[in-house]
């Protein structure tokens, strides 16, 4: 009979994939961001035009998705941040005890890296930093948004495709 190693509750079998998803992600938003500030020098406010459809335009986003509750206080931001790690621990929870398919593991992957990101500009910047801003002649995205926020929706899309697999199978 072959054992398995006990691994507790916060890693199982697709914890390397989603893991791995996550600090890719965590660690390209935060160079692209480290990157815009120190070599390109790029300031609050600032547009540049990159092609005919993508600004760069630097905004701090004090508020959730959307820029939602904006004009929180010091402890609306700590409360968000509080709830935001609840629910990282519990996405780490499921990844390591319920994650059975790549997909899955992927897609919990690239929420928790964009997630962390974006908690690491709240910590330091008091708001997440954004800087993509597509648009089309003169009309604009109503956002702007990073690489984190990238990693999120496709999360959120990927999860939503493992969902229909598993219930199409």
């Amino acid at each position: 009979m072959e054992m398995t190693p006990h691994r507790g509750p916060f890693w199982g079998r697709r914890s390397p994939l989603g893991l791995g998803v996550a600090l890719a992600v965590l660690t390209l938003d935060q160079v692209h961001k480290w990157w815009m500030f120190t070599t390109n020098g790029i300031h609050e406010g600032q547009r540049t035009a990159i092609t005919p459809f993508l600004d760069i335009v630097f905004v701090i986003n004090p508020g959730i998705s959307w820029g939602l509750f904006a004009r929180q206080s010091g402890a609306g931001q700590w409360l968000w941040m509080a709830v935001a790690g609840l629910a990282a621990v519990a996405m780490v929870l499921w990844l390591a005890r319920g994650v059975t398919s790549a997909l899955a593991a992927i897609s919990v992957g690239l929420i928790l890296g964009g997630a962390f990101s974006n908690a690491i500009d709240r910590l330091w910047l008091g708001g997440v930093a954004d800087f993509f801003q597509p648009h089309l002649l003169a009309w604009r995205w109503p956002v702007v948004f990073n690489i984190a926020d990238v990693g999120i929706v496709a999360g959120g899309v990927g999860l939503i495709g493992s969902t229909l697999r598993c219930n199409a199978g």
